[in-house]
């Protein structure tokens, strides 16, 4: 059996909604942003400590590859 839906009209509802957040959804909201933005922060950070190791380690060995070119150049001298 079907059931006959009545439109609403403007004054009918007592509670209207606006469209907004409600407190809690906002809050929820900012929390994960925070959340968010801290998370991102640390993996940033750690992925930038990773390459500059790899930066320095690899510095480390040029200059050492360098030392080594040098003292065996003059040897053969």
């Amino acid at each position: 059996m079907a059931h006959e839906v009545e439109p609403q009209t403007r004054g009918s509802s007592p509670q209207r909604r606006t469209g907004g957040l409600r407190p809690l959804h906002t809050l929820a909201v900012v929390a994960v942003g925070v959340v968010g933005v801290l998370v991102a922060f640390l993996v940033l950070h750690s992925i930038a400590g990773v390459i500059w190791g790899i930066v320095k380690v690899l510095v480390i060995v040029a200059v050492l590859g360098g030392l080594v070119w040098l003292l065996a150049g003059r040897r053969r001298r």
